[in-house]
């Protein structure tokens, strides 16, 4: 059995535990430094310790003789993960879809000679999987376009809105500097602009630029592609409330105001739908075509729980990783990109099929 420390037990970390101590393959351990967390895991499943996980020396000490570390932490605390995780011969994955923790994570990894795998869970990290093998179907790129929502499925405010994934994490992406490629020249736009209106089986939705969702993919293809983007998906409304609360009262600015506000307001949801739309196009024998990825996955139970649908891609997508690491099929050393996965191997993987 493999050795595997999970960092969090909130509702990814949890799920995580959920998927891996179902499978028998995988030694568990969980931390956390919330007891009410850790009492809600199974404990066939999992070891429970309780530590400071913004403590790096606290975490060393959890981490020794583990064979793999799996970070369901907020951003800002992995940078300590992976230096810890080098510390101690441990491979590293994480869900991070912050740029500058990213750059951390592979300034670590460097010469390491364990893997270094960021950003493993839905976008960044399925997505870019999706979309780096449509790429590859073609002679010449033209445009990659990405878009990814996690919405309830019966929204009744405001906002058409409900709280899904970290509240850090999205008040991230929404406020930071969006990575794009225009024109075959890397660039940065800004978050909550670029409003554009689409269709979907009937459902009307909206979409604009959050920062993160493209992981690695702007490096990956840079001289290779004319229009590269990534946009999150909401219903129609959301992104001028949005500009409403960051722009007009400030709240960019205020930061933990707006986590307590949006916490404080807006309830979390297990009825939810995450969608994932990916067109690309370009040249295939000398022809001008477009491909198109489109999916919808909803909440459901797996193994007892109802799990909501952003639960299961992103600690699908992580578990994913981690077994194709074990298995052989992603590099054992250094800095791992998402769309080094093969996407056959991951959707046929048994984590990967909750995608299908």
């Amino acid at each position: 059995m493999t050795r595997l420390l999970v960092l969090g037990a909130g509702k990814i970390g949890g799920a995580i535990v959920d998927m891996l101590g179902s499978t028998g393959d995988y030694e568990l351990t969980v931390a956390d430094r919330d007891p009410a967390f850790l009492a809600m895991v199974d404990p066939a499943k999992a070891r429970q310790v309780k530590i400071d996980l913004a403590d790096e020396a606290a975490l060393g000490q959890a981490a020794r003789g583990q064979e793999i570390i799996v970070s369901a932490l907020p951003f800002f605390l992995n940078p300590a993960v992976a230096r810890v995780a080098r510390a101690v011969g441990a491979h590293y994955f994480d869900l991070t879809e912050d740029v500058e923790t990213t750059r951390a994570v592979k300034s670590v990894s460097e010469g390491a000679p364990v893997a270094f795998a960021p950003q493993c869970g839905l976008a960044p990290g399925f997505i870019s999987i999706v979309a780096h093998d449509l790429a590859q179907r073609f002679d010449t790129l033209r445009e990659v376009h990405m878009r990814v929502g996690a919405l309830p499925q019966f929204p009744v405010n405001a906002l058409k809105y409900n709280l899904t994934w970290s509240t850090d994490g999205l008040i991230n992406e929404y406020c930071n500097p969006c990575e794009a490629i225009y024109d075959g020249q890397q660039i940065e736009v800004m978050p909550l602009e670029g409003l554009e209106s689409f269709s979907l089986d009937g459902i009307d939705y909206e979409a604009f630029n959050t920062s993160g969702g493209l992981g690695t993919l702007c490096d990956t293809l840079a001289g290779k592609v004319q229009s590269l983007n990534y946009k999150t998906v909401r219903y129609p409304g959301h992104c001028d409330v949005m500009k409403l609360l960051l722009e007009d009262l400030r709240l960019r600015d205020r930061r933990e105001l707006l986590k307590d506000v949006l916490e404080t307001a807006i309830p979390i949801t297990h009825q939810d739908v995450v969608l994932i739309f990916v067109t690309v196009s370009g040249k295939r024998e000398n022809r001008l075509t477009q491909e198109t990825y489109a999916k919808k996955i909803y909440a459901k139970e797996i193994h007892g729980k109802l799990m909501s649908a952003i639960q299961i891609t992103t600690a699908a997508g992580i578990c994913a990783m981690v077994d194709l690491h074990r298995d052989g099929k992603l590099p054992k050393t250094g800095f791992v990109r998402q769309e080094q996965a093969k996407l056959g191997d991951f959707l046929g993987n048994r984590f990967g099929r909750h995608y299908v």
